[in-house]
């Protein structure tokens, strides 16, 4: 595995919305090991692809519970508010409060292509939604309280 360079704010990829993929290939896999080792180097709980350059949309997200990866995730449904201090590896040294949904379902395929459905609450609600932002060339900041 090998850790990737973190892209910072004002790089034009963090403000671009992400391809989406098509296929999850070997290679596809093989960087989201790679994402997720960057990630835990980065003392992150997530990473979205375009922070590493890359303009597509594959997110990696550890809350404590293992990591995982998911490949065009979509926010189906946001219940509920919760305003809580966020940070981002691409946007080192900066935290602010941040108004989230407190709940999400969100859609996806796994790493095997396989559709799943995750309903979230708490850090994992906002992780995904931060992480999603992402691919939609959104960054904390731009909803900083």
């Amino acid at each position: 595995m090998a850790l990737l360079p973190i892209v910072k704010v004002g790089d034009d990829i963090l403000r671009q919305v992400a391809k989406p993929v098509e296929k999850v290939t070997k290679k596809r896999k093989k960087l989201v090991k790679d994402m997720i080792e960057t990630m835990y180097e980065a003392d992150g709980v997530g990473l979205a692809a375009p922070q590493i350059g890359l303009s597509e949309r594959i997110i990696v997200i550890d809350v404590g519970e293992g990591p995982f990866a998911l490949f065009n995730p979509e926010i189906k449904d946001a219940k509920g508010s919760a305003i809580d201090v966020e940070g981002c590896l691409s946007v080192p040294g900066e935290k602010s409060y941040v108004k989230r949904a407190a709940n999400v379902v969100v859609e996806a395929l796994n790493e095997d292509e396989k559709p799943l459905r995750l309903e979230a609450d708490g850090l994992l609600a906002r992780c995904l939604q931060h992480e999603i932002d992402h691919l939609d060339g959104i960054l904390f900041i731009d909803k900083a309280e």
